[in-house]
């Protein structure tokens, strides 16, 4: 008889031309094992592993655009290069040799990249308006619209080469204060034109980069949008206030292209909007207002809740998943995304499908340091 976990999870899902195995996926995770931003065979054999072991999508760390101002580490993989996308190519293969799908998340971090880093030091740090997360000025340079123009087609290029070395789809990232969500963000967003406005007109970035994507690659190809409340080193900031504004956000989004939001929380149990007497977290609220499938996250199969303090050391001990076993039986959310719980065990997923949880391993500071 089939456990309660494997009812769930183990039930195929479409999204668009990618035929999912199953419910599991394996979160973005910056590992920063790429030197040149070119990822290797031991990085293509740390997304095998997954696959290899019921992680039925893999998400891929966040990987730059081509953009200067794109990154702050020459070690985190880059989206552009002929080796950088041999590379990839690679990652891709193995992957599929082990029964996997994989979608590249495509990265800008904007505002949060300090002066002077990453793989072109030389080149400005740039934002929506020159804010910083804090709602400071002096974060940067405000984009011209020519710079708009030119990151518009980053993420397009991107999306076509992810498509034509055999990528099942892409992520954007639009999570946690980075560059699409600084233009989302009324507090990092202070633009007048066209990109700036109230919370449907501050879309307007992100909608361009969807249609120009959508012009470039198959119909049926893949679009997934990561989106958050909270930004970096700020639990508390809310991108949207009410059901009623994340519709006005996530609307016109779905409407330019996206497939699927991944809708990141830090606690997948935690009602969004508790006001509203409804106990769905965001991602069900990204599903009810949108109607397109999710992607939920948040320290699922741990005891201890994502912040800097379980990433510095603090590490975390095995929990039940029966909670969201539950909310899956309601049809809350189509597709689970796994983070730290699958760094320290590459067999989440089998343990998990053939009700060995009591095998699962805990998670401890040695598993950012290697490529399990």
């Amino acid at each position: 008889m089939s456990s309660r976990a494997s009812q769930a999870l183990a039930r195929p899902f479409t999204l668009g031309s990618a035929e999912l195995p199953n419910r599991i996926v394996m979160a973005p995770m910056t590992r920063q094992k790429s030197p040149r931003g070119v990822p290797g065979e031991d990085v293509a054999a740390y997304y095998a592993r997954r696959a290899a072991a019921g992680t039925g999508l893999i998400i891929t760390e966040g990987t730059y655009v081509d953009h200067a101002s794109a990154g702050f580490s020459g070690d985190i993989p880059r989206f552009h290069g002929e080796e950088q996308l041999a590379g990839w190519s690679r990652v891709v293969r193995a992957v599929h040799a082990e029964g996997g799908k994989i979608m590249p998340q495509l990265w800008h971090v904007g505002i949060q990249r300090p002066a002077g880093a990453g793989p072109f030091p030389e080149a400005p740090v740039v934002g929506p308006s020159g804010v910083g997360l804090d709602g400071e000025p002096g974060a940067g340079s405000p984009l011209t619209l020519s710079d708009i123009d030119d990151l518009i087609n980053a993420f397009a290029e991107a999306a076509w080469a992810a498509e034509r070395i055999g990528f099942d789809g892409i992520e954007l990232h639009g999570a946690h204060g980075y560059l699409i969500d600084q233009f989302l963000w009324e507090r990092t967003n202070k633009r007048t034109d066209a990109f700036g406005g109230d919370p449907v007109e501050r879309t307007r970035f992100a909608v361009d980069i969807v249609k120009a994507i959508r012009e470039r690659v198959a119909p049926d190809f893949p679009v997934v949008l990561r989106f958050s409340q909270w930004k970096a080193d700020n639990y508390d900031a809310k991108l949207a206030e009410n059901p009623d504004e994340l519709s006005a956000i996530l609307t016109p989004l779905a409407d330019a292209g996206v497939d699927a939001f991944h809708a990141s929380g830090r606690r997948y149990w935690e009602p969004e909007f508790p006001e509203s007497g409804s106990e769905l977290n965001v991602a069900g609220w990204a599903k009810k207002v949108t109607g397109k499938p999710v992607i939920t996250v948040g320290s699922v199969g741990l005891d201890a809740i994502f912040d800097p303090a379980s990433l510095a050391g603090k590490g975390a001990g095995v929990e039940s998943i029966e909670r969201l076993l539950e909310r899956f039986e309601r049809d809350e959310f189509d597709m689970v995304a796994i983070g730290r719980a699958l760094l320290a065990d590459p067999l989440w997923g089998q343990k998990v499908l053939e009700d060995r949880q009591h095998e699962l391993v805990p998670f401890t500071k040695d598993a950012l340091v290697n490529l399990y």
